[in-house]
């Protein structure tokens, strides 16, 4: 995908359905969830996922079956070594 494309909430669903790990981070609060073996629900995913214009948080990046959605630094040195 483009760097530039605005990713809405559907194309986060679509990323999830390819993932086995999401890390999410939003302002200071960042978490992980094990999507083998718990998926939240909708209402927990737009609030962990959206920003403010409704768009997905940037950057999201799909690595194998990690999906990392806003930035924390911790986590991508975790995922990215």
């Amino acid at each position: 995908m483009s760097a530039s494309k605005k990713l809405r909430f559907s194309d986060g669903l679509a990323l999830l359905d390819r993932a086995d790990h999401l890390y999410w981070s939003k302002g200071k609060k960042a978490g992980y969830f094990d999507l083998t073996r718990v998926k939240p629900d909708e209402e927990e995913l737009r609030k962990m996922l959206l920003g403010p214009t409704g768009n997905l948080r940037s950057p999201t990046v799909l690595k194998g079956r990690t999906l990392l959605v806003g930035f924390n630094q911790d986590q991508y040195s975790e995922v990215f070594g």
